[in-house]
């Protein structure tokens, strides 16, 4: 059961973590139990079946769930819930997105004006950086044993124990240690730095900056530690080569400082700092204006559909079913091809929407009612809103199965720890 478990988060880790959440990754309660009780309903009445299990199948049926929840989120981030909203979303703007970009958070719904900032960076904010003793790769000095060390970061204390053996070099024990702290997973970085034939370690914290009173973000001894001293000394883990700082900046001309390059401002925008600017050439952020903002939306929107669309049509060679799911997708939006070709939007052989930015701004423009001029794609996007739910729901619908029995008309006997076949491509048995 580990070995599944440790295959299913690593998969997870390398192909999926790295996408943002939303706040539309949370739920109420009452929506879980909806959700529950939906694939109840599904699974009741639907037959005993054999599904393929190859690893190709559980990454496809994995893919097709993430990219669904991808597309869900899209749309419910552009007011898709309302169709009376939809696309109105507001978007922000940055002069030179090079040195800074900007999300706008404020309300939707606000008729407020939305000042324009500027701002000026002086400095980003910086990890700290520990850089160990360059040692060359011969045999440890150190007597063999067992070795420990205690490494507090975010108010955590860990302990690393390990042992050296009696002929190992210096550089397998660094190795060692860069694999022991990566593989721990409390915000330290490890690596190895090179110089003329000889390695240190190198510790790089993952946060940035300096808060609350602190002077490091991660301290490093083994003055108190368990097992035997002397490897924080003999491979220098706590030399400090670069002090944490934070970015400072000013907005408007007024000073401001962050622990992080990455904040927001007066709950209007989140501003990603990625550079400094020259002195008297500050970054300008606000607001789109209406037909920006909207071209943008639509943008994102065709953007996911399109990624859903590619991941399905990525699996046509091995999964017999995904072209079920990309005709499916690719008759959603030829429904609507004629309306969506007068606005710039074309379909491809392959299902692909392509827009002319140009062409759809204009239509923006010379719209006397934008509600009307897009009620096709406000249409759209709610048919693929649901296709989005479905697939989330129960991706299996697309993976080729061996119907072992059919159920008994009228005697469904639903447990609540078998709800879904989907989870057993995440594990070998319940628990």
């Amino acid at each position: 059961m580990g070995s599944v478990l440790n295959t299913v988060y690593n998969n997870y880790l390398t192909a999926y973590t790295p996408k943002a959440l939303t706040r539309y990754d949370t739920h109420k309660r009452s929506e879980l139990r909806s959700v529950y009780n939906s694939i109840v309903k599904l699974n009741k009445d639907a037959p005993w079946y054999l599904p393929t299990t190859s690893k190709d199948t559980q990454h496809y049926a994995v893919d097709l769930k993430e990219n669904a929840r991808d597309l869900h989120n899209t749309i419910a981030q552009l007011g898709g819930f309302n169709e009376n909203v939809v696309f109105n979303k507001k978007n922000a703007f940055s002069s030179d997105p090079d040195i800074l970009t900007a999300t706008y958070i404020g309300s939707q719904d606000s008729d407020e004006e939305i000042p324009k900032l500027e701002l000026e960076i002086s400095s980003l904010a910086t990890p700290q950086e520990n850089l160990g003793t360059f040692l060359p790769d011969t045999k440890v000095t150190l007597p063999a044993d067992s070795y420990s060390f205690d490494l507090e970061v975010n108010d955590m204390n860990y302990e690393f124990q390990f042992a050296i053996g009696e002929s190992e070099t210096n550089r397998q024990v660094q190795e060692r240690l860069v694999r022991l702290i990566n593989n721990s997973g409390i915000g330290i970085k490890a690596d190895l730095a090179e110089s003329e034939g000889r390695s240190a370690l190198r510790l790089t914290s993952e946060s940035t900056g300096l808060s609350n009173g602190r002077t490091r973000q991660f301290t490093i001894s083994d003055e108190k530690t368990s097992k035997s001293v002397g490897t924080v000394d003999y491979f220098g883990l706590d030399r400090i080569e670069l002090a944490p700082s934070n970015a400072n900046f000013t907005v408007n001309g007024q000073e401001r400082s962050a622990s992080s390059n990455h904040f927001t401002i007066g709950q209007m925008f989140e501003v990603q700092l990625h550079s400094t600017t020259e002195e008297d050439q500050p970054v300008s952020i606000g607001l789109k204006t209406d037909v920006e903002s909207l071209t943008d939306n639509i943008t994102h929107l065709i953007g996911s559909y399109n990624n859903f669309l590619n991941v399905a049509s990525s699996y046509l060679e091995t999964q017999a079913k995904s072209r079920q799911l990309v005709n499916e997708l690719k008759g959603i939006a030829g429904v609507y091809n004629t309306s969506l070709t007068s606005m710039g939007i074309t379909q491809n052989d392959d299902g692909i929407l392509q827009i002319n930015t140009d062409q759809l701004r204009q239509t923006a423009l010379q719209s006397q009612d934008l509600t009307e001029t897009f009620g096709s794609l406000k249409n759209l996007s709610g048919m693929l809103l649901r296709k989005s739910d479905q697939v989330a729901l129960n991706p299996m619908d697309y993976v080729r199965k061996t119907v072992v029995a059919y159920k008994n008309p009228g005697h469904n006997y639903v447990s609540p720890y078998t709800t879904s076949a989907y989870s057993g491509m995440m594990f070998n048995s319940y628990c």
